[in-house]
């Protein structure tokens, strides 16, 4: 529950539109729900701003479907990462409203539309193998309720089209730069911007970038001033990072 749906449920209570035994209940699995494989955190959304959002790999369909289940319930919505298909096929046959987007990997059920609509956020990949982590990234930062927009595709090989899309960089809230490889695209357009800077490093490459540790050496060890840096493939970790630049 966030703090717009919590003031909103005391206003409902406060205009005699809604008892207090059923805001109670309402209210009930605050600040978590125990189940007999996780501990739900329905306190996250007061605390943070968003609420728990579910990794799914390594967990079963059952499982995930459990705690989507609670979620849905204690707030109308539920975001996973790192889905597949089976847990896709599991969670659509009890949600027909779920979104199921296979190249980020994520589902999402929604509540409605975001309350506020900040940024934009922009998301920039260095090649189309990059696109699952830069997706993932785009997918999060739009439910959390932030514009995003895409810049595929644009890595160091071939410098003049990121070059070409200065205008764009420029009007970005936030920009998230996944690249694999060596990692360099980051420090390129850390030299060309004035705003915050995420930098994503994949798993993308030949033996040499041993799984993306290359592109995370390359990234940590920027050039370019004011380049943060999230953990190998993690989309969700920048996308987390880039909403609270946006909401600050």
């Amino acid at each position: 529950m966030t703090a717009g749906q919590l003031e909103s449920l005391l206003t409902e209570v406060a205009a005699g539109r809604l008892t207090p035994g059923a805001a109670l209940e309402k209210l009930r699995h605050l600040p978590f729900e125990d189940l007999p494989f996780a501990r739900i955190d329905h306190h996250r959304a007061l605390r943070q701003g968003h609420p728990e959002v579910v990794f799914c790999e390594g967990k079963t369909p059952e499982q995930i479907l459990a705690i989507c289940e609670r979620l849905e319930a204690a707030s109308g919505s539920f975001l996973g990462t790192r889905a597949n298909e089976a847990v896709a096929s599991r969670l659509r046959s009890r949600f027909a409203g779920m979104v199921w987007n296979p190249l980020s990997r994520t589902v999402h059920l929604s509540a409605g539309p975001p309350a506020s609509r900040t940024g934009p956020v922009l998301v920039v990949s260095a090649g189309t193998s990059d696109l699952p982590v830069a997706e993932e990234a785009a997918v999060v930062s739009e439910v959390f309720g932030h514009e995003v927009e895409r810049l595929v595709d644009v890595g160091v090989a071939g410098l003049h089209r990121v070059l070409a899309a200065s205008e764009q960089l420029q009007r970005a809230r936030v920009v998230i730069v996944v690249a694999g490889m060596e990692g360099a695209l980051p420090s390129v357009v850390g030299g060309m911007v004035s705003v915050p800077v995420i930098a994503v490093p994949t798993s993308i490459g030949y033996g040499a970038s041993f799984g993306g540790l290359a592109a995370l050496l390359g990234m940590l060890n920027s050039c370019a001033a004011g380049v943060t840096v999230v953990n190998i493939d993690n989309g969700f970790g920048a996308a987390a990072a880039a909403s609270r630049i946006c909401r600050s």
